[in-house]
């Protein structure tokens, strides 16, 4: 994935600390977070199957276009789905980009429908997605990140979540990127341990 996408494993790697400290400060226990863990750093394996031409379009996407991205939920559902280890994340891929007021794809879950992980991921991914710099603009701050996913709460969002998420210090998240980008060889999915803790809030 990283030889097709280039920016896939910094921000795999951002998104999945994010969820890790996100779960941890909701009190989920260290098992279900590692399940948690490993959909959000496989979230976006789907794009393997995506044609470069698409995924690599550095303009907008036409209709068509978009049609064929939104396949790579399904596809990296398929891709994991049968695996053991990977059966029940392979859930947090497939469903990944639900939103919590039934407007997200594949499937228009809502709320609850959506897993507690894929909720939190969702959160996490908008995190990094506003605090990164993108081809067309440059990062926002943190601050300007907690504002847009308060906006969202409820909509894109679980309020739940967004509650927990808001009660989290940014100073977390700066030093989760920070570890991050000064220690890239050392981060692993499947050892939650060398991460900074989330206060249990």
């Amino acid at each position: 994935m990283d030889l097709k996408d280039s920016e896939t494993e910094g921000h795999s790697k951002r998104v999945t600390a994010y969820t890790i400290a996100l779960a941890r400060a909701m009190g989920i226990g260290p098992a279900h977070i590692k399940i948690i863990a490993r959909g959000a750093f496989l979230h976006d394996i789907g794009k393997m199957a995506i044609p470069d031409e698409i995924l690599r379009k550095p303009g907008k996407l036409s209709p068509e276009e978009q049609i064929v991205m939104r396949e790579h939920c399904a596809r990296g559902y398929n891709m994991l789905r049968k695996i053991p280890f990977l059966s029940e994340s392979a859930e947090i891929v497939y469903t990944h980009q639900e939103h919590f007021d039934g407007s997200g794809y594949p499937n228009g879950l809502r709320a609850t429908e959506i897993p507690i992980g894929a909720r939190i991921f969702a959160v996490a991914d908008t995190l990094d997605a506003i605090t990164s710099d993108r081809p067309y603009r440059e990062a926002r701050s943190f601050d300007a990140a907690r504002e847009e996913i308060l906006r969202c709460s409820g909509t894109q969002f679980d309020p739940a979540v967004v509650e927990i998420f808001l009660k989290v210090p940014n100073e977390l998240w700066h030093e989760l990127r920070s570890e991050i980008t000064g220690q890239n060889k050392r981060f692993s999915t499947f050892d939650i341990a060398p991460l900074p803790d989330a206060p249990r809030i």
